[in-house]
């Protein structure tokens, strides 16, 4: 069971490098065409376990796209995606509100959690918000400067 949920995770990887995959459909449709019998629940657990998210693509709107850690704490495509989808951030008290393109909430969240800022004690993400929750008033400025710096470069 394990082996197999492996293989078809390393398959997913493989055609979501080859291909540009922008729904879920498609996905299961390109694994029955490489002898994955998959229903969409599971290629959605797929989709989370890998943590995949939706950059924009070439050919067709979106794409899916796995996140590739650097040493900066995150990669091209992640910083990409946080500038696309971020319209404000704004540090209120200990806390931070992020507004995102509608749907971009949890893309927004997935970026800011991998930044691992030790002055984030958790992050919670809507269809178009997150909120950060820093320890202190200073550790929210500090956050929100750090973001707003990413959304520049």
């Amino acid at each position: 069971m394990i082996m197999m949920r492996n293989a078809r995770h390393a398959k997913i990887l493989e055609l979501i490098e080859t291909k540009e995959i922008e729904t879920q459909e498609e996905l299961c449709e390109e694994l029955a065409a490489c002898n994955f019998g998959v229903t969409q629940a599971t290629v959605s657990r797929d989709i989370r376990e890998l943590r995949l998210f939706k950059v924009k693509g070439t050919k067709k709107r979106f794409r899916y796209a796995t996140m590739s850690e650097s040493s900066g704490g995150i990669s091209d495509r992640m910083r990409s995606l946080f500038q696309t989808c971020v319209e404000s951030i704004r540090a209120v008290n200990n806390l931070i509100v992020i507004h995102t393109l509608n749907g971009n909430g949890s893309n927004a969240g997935v970026v800011i959690d991998r930044l691992e800022y030790r002055e984030i004690v958790g992050t919670i993400s809507g269809d178009d918000v997150v909120l950060v929750i820093c320890e202190t008033n200073a550790d929210a400025s500090s956050v929100c400067a750090k973001l707003e710096t990413l959304l520049k470069y």
